[in-house]
Order: structure tokens, then C-alpha cells, then sequence
């Protein structure tokens, strides 16, 4: 086993995304099924994420679903990669989290982004605009407050005051700053662009000021990682969630997952060929000991603390497959 893979905690981001024939109740059931088998194998996370009037996507509520998965659980850490901080107010993601962590304590991490609504309907249905999230650094700071019981309203957050619920950014573009700023743990993607993560991890480690919630830096670097008996068969894994994003970019809107056979048997344009060959293009897929390689190299350049494994696929039991050769290489 390489030295550093075996220093590295691994952890699951599952999204929840349905697959054609298929409710977005059973994507959700899905999901807390997952947590149980990843649980098993011995994940340090779970997390779930939100989106909102994403077709593709059933996971609109990341609170309600990682109460669902901490109490099917026992052991695996629960939390939500992420809550988009700017869609909600403060005071009421402190006081979920404050449940989360009375029902579940010790178990319970609070994943935050600054992202708003997917399309301009959504944002107005959310009563938000883009500009909402450019004041994420003072919503972060309200919330963090909310737990402190600084806040100066004289409003007390009930549960939450006096808990620590271990907060995380996730750093897209200038959340990286954002993250070091406020002392907090960083989340970072996508490992298909190495250069890029390697710089938001550099800019987060030389601006990092050391806060109660943490006292130097956390990386967390976050992406798609498939392994499989045989590198085509990997590839396949990989097939349609890439066939999804390259129709959300040429149709705009998010389709369930379809299976991989009904992808490879499609005629494309140009364009869509060329963005599903892109989609299949510079993840972590192979064999057991090609994705070793892998992960160590990836661990080389950027020294992370943990790895976020956020896999979609339509096949449930070749991900869950993936997951159990996954656990092998990184703990024998």
C-alpha cells in the first residue's frame, strides 16, 4: 500500500442523482442505502448535497436526507457537502445543524457553499440573485456566531448555541480565500484539473489564520474515483454521468442518468460528442492498482488531508463495487 494513501482519510459525497426509470424517491432511498454499505467499508463521511428544480437531481433538502442517513446509521460521520448558504438564513441553518447535532452528537459536519439557484427561475423561485453570493463570507460569519451565541440581535439559536458542529467551505474560486480567512477546513474539486486545485490549495495554506474552529489548515479535495476489474469497465461507470452533462450543456437541462449501453448506442452531434468525451476525460478510473498510482501521485502534489469521493452512476451495484475495490486499496 503507498505511504501516503494509507495517512489519508476517504470519504462519500452522494448526490442523489435519479436514473431513467427510476423515482427520485428511490435516488433518495438510494443514498441512505449507500451510507449503510460505506459505513461498512469503513468511510470516514457521508455527505449529501442540495440542488434546486434540477431534474437529475433529488437531493433538494440536504438536512431532512442526512438526518435519514445518521439515523440508518452508527458510526460514519454525517453532513452535507453542501448547504448553499446564500439560499437560506443564517439563523435557521444554525438551528438544523443544532437538531442534526443534538439527535446525532459527535457525528454531525456542517458543509457550506456559495452558490445560488442553478438558472434565474430558481433564483427567483428562492428569492435570490447571483449578487447573494458575494456576501458569503459575512453569512458565514452570522452562522459561525449563531453557535458562539455572539450574535448581537440578543436572539438566541436554540439548540445550536454552545455546540461545535465541525463547519467545512467549499471552495469554488475565491471560497479558498474565504476558507483561510475564516479559519475554517476547505473542500475543494474537481481532480480533473490538477493545476487549478493545486493553486486554490496553495492560496488556502499561505493565507490560512488559525480560529477556534481550527487551528491550522484542513484540505479536503473532492472528485470523481472509479475502480473496477478492468479499465473499460471503469470507463463505462463514467459514461453517464458525462452523457448527462454534455445534454444539460447543448439542451440546458439536467436529465436523469441513463444506463451506459443506451449512451453508447446514441448518435451525437459534434458538439455533444465532443463535450461526453470531455466528461469521460481526466478522472480517477481504472483498476485497483492503477487508481493507487493515481491517488498517491494526486496526494503528492497537493498534500491533502482527506479525499471526497463523489461518484454517480446509473449501475447502484457496480458503484457499490467501485466503493468496495476503493476501500481495498486505501485500507487492506
Amino acid at each position: 500500500m503507498n505511504a501516503l494513501t494509507a495517512r489519508t482519510r476517504f470519504s462519500v459525497l452522494d448526490r442523489s442523482r435519479t436514473r431513467e426509470g427510476h423515482s427520485p424517491g428511490a435516488a433518495l432511498r438510494d443514498t441512505v442505502a449507500l451510507a449503510r454499505e460505506v459505513e461498512a467499508l469503513g468511510y470516514h463521511r457521508f455527505w449529501v448535497s442540495e440542488h434546486h428544480g434540477v431534474p437529475g437531481v433529488a437531493g433538494s433538502a440536504p438536512t431532512v436526507l442526512a438526518a435519514a442517513v445518521a439515523a440508518a446509521t452508527r458510526t460514519v460521520r454525517v453532513g452535507t457537502g453542501g448547504v448553499m448558504l446564500p439560499n437560506h438564513r443564517p439563523l435557521v441553518v444554525a438551528e438544523q445543524f443544532g437538531v442534526l447535532e443534538s439527535l446525532f452528537p459527535g457525528r454531525i459536519d456542517m458543509g457550506l457553499g456559495r452558490s445560488v439557484g442553478f438558472t434565474d427561475g430558481v433564483r427567483r423561485a428562492l428569492g435570490r440573485g447571483k449578487d447573494d453570493a458575494d456576501d458569503f463570507a459575512a453569512q458565514l460569519a452570522e452562522l459561525l456566531g449563531w453557535f458562539e451565541g455572539t450574535s448581537p440581535t440578543g436572539v438566541r439559536a436554540r439548540p445550536a448555541e454552545g455546540l461545535r458542529v465541525p463547519p467545512f467551505v467549499l471552495a469554488m474560486g475565491e471560497g479558498a480565500e474565504i476558507a483561510a480567512r475564516a479559519g475554517l477546513p476547505m473542500v475543494i474539486g474537481d481532480l480533473r484539473d490538477r493545476d487549478r486545485m493545486r493553486r486554490g490549495v496553495d492560496r488556502y495554506r499561505d493565507r490560512f489564520r488559525p480560529s477556534a474552529w481550527a487551528a491550522e489548515p484542513y484540505v479536503v479535495i473532492s472528485g470523481t474515483v472509479v475502480v473496477a476489474a478492468t479499465p473499460e469497465a471503469a470507463r463505462r461507470l463514467l459514461v453517464p454521468e458525462a452523457w448527462s452533462m454534455a445534454y444539460s450543456r447543448t439542451h440546458g437541462s439536467f436529465p436523469p442518468l441513463p444506463p451506459a449501453e443506451a449512451v453508447e448506442g446514441r448518435t451525437m452531434t459534434a458538439k455533444e460528442r465532443g463535450l461526453y468525451e470531455s466528461g469521460l476525460a481526466g478522472h480517477l478510473a481504472g483498476t485497483a492498482e492503477q487508481v493507487a498510482d493515481e491517488l498517491e501521485s494526486v496526494l503528492k502534489e497537493t498534500a491533502a488531508d482527506e479525499i471526497l469521493v463523489t461518484t454517480s452512476t446509473y449501475d447502484r451495484t457496480a458503484l457499490l463495487d467501485s466503493y468496495r475495490r476503493l476501500a481495498s486499496v486505501v485500507n487492506p
